[in-house]
């Protein structure tokens, strides 16, 4: 890979992208394992120490199969995972880790092609940077992944337990984190489920880009609507294009399916 990073953090090439809100900070959050896996020795090192300095425990592994195995023994809270491996490729890695346990996935990939975005996306990531990436950015996306986890800890802890919502065929199920379409599983990373539910809990109403990056992603500003874009067409890809409308230039909405 010809990308770099720094780790000072002030980041390599450009460092547009949304700006994340600044984290609150969890005792989840000091505590987490982060492994990376990334087979450029200078950008692996560089983001190992900058997310160490984060006081975070960091693990780094250079081919995709090492990936798996690291992925397995170690139970990460988050991944920073290369699209471009020897071995097996990140979407395999992807694909192997997801299947066992579901762990947040941050992919890096040197391309700028949606198409890679959405392959990514659609095998079980939750977020992607391209490559060069600012190095702030890279800690602000994990703390926001892992914010999200806590969340969701907390609320299956705390919350009493809601009875599945069934949308036409669709049926949502909060309390397992399932969902359901003509009475077959769909599987959904942790942030296309949390995207279906604010959609789906306000039906044909249109919620806009800026709305869902802010309260799905926690980012402060609307420069990354990209991202809500891309996991928009990722859910379509898994639950069918007809669920959710684009109103053009505004945002999307969910349209109940028939009976």
């Amino acid at each position: 890979m010809a990308a770099s990073a720094n780790p000072s953090g002030a980041g390599v090439g450009p460092t547009a992208g949304p700006r994340p809100v600044s984290p609150t900070g969890s005792a989840g959050q000091q505590n987490a394992t982060v492994l990376v896996v990334e087979d450029e020795p200078a950008i692996a090192t560089a983001i190992a120490q900058r997310l160490s300095a984060e006081g975070w425990r960091v693990e780094v592994a250079r081919d995709g199969l090492s990936g798996v195995d690291a992925a397995n023994r170690l139970r990460p809270d988050v991944m920073v995972l290369d699209v471009m491996l020897p071995g097996i490729d990140g979407l395999e890695v992807t694909r192997r880790v997801q299947a066992e346990h579901p762990v947040p996935i941050l992919m890096l990939t040197a391309r700028d092609d949606e198409t890679d975005m959405l392959v990514g996306l659609g095998v079980g990531a939750d977020d992607y940077m391209t490559k060069p990436f600012s190095m702030r950015e890279l800690v602000a996306r994990i703390k926001v992944l892992l914010r999200r986890v806590d969340r969701a800890a907390q609320a299956a802890s705390t919350a009493p337990v809601e009875p599945p919502m069934a949308i036409g065929d669709v049926t949502i199920d909060k309390a397992q984190r399932r969902v359901y379409r003509a009475g077959d599983e769909v599987h959904l990373t942790p942030t296309e489920f949390e995207l279906l539910v604010m959609l789906a809990t306000s039906p044909k109403t249109v919620l806009t880009r800026e709305r869902l990056l802010a309260e799905v992603w926690d980012w402060a500003d609307a420069s990354g609507t990209r991202t809500v874009d891309s996991h928009i067409k990722a859910l379509r890809r898994k639950l069918g294009a007809d669920l959710i409308r684009t109103v053009h230039g505004v945002g999307y909405a969910f349209e109940p399916p028939a009976e």
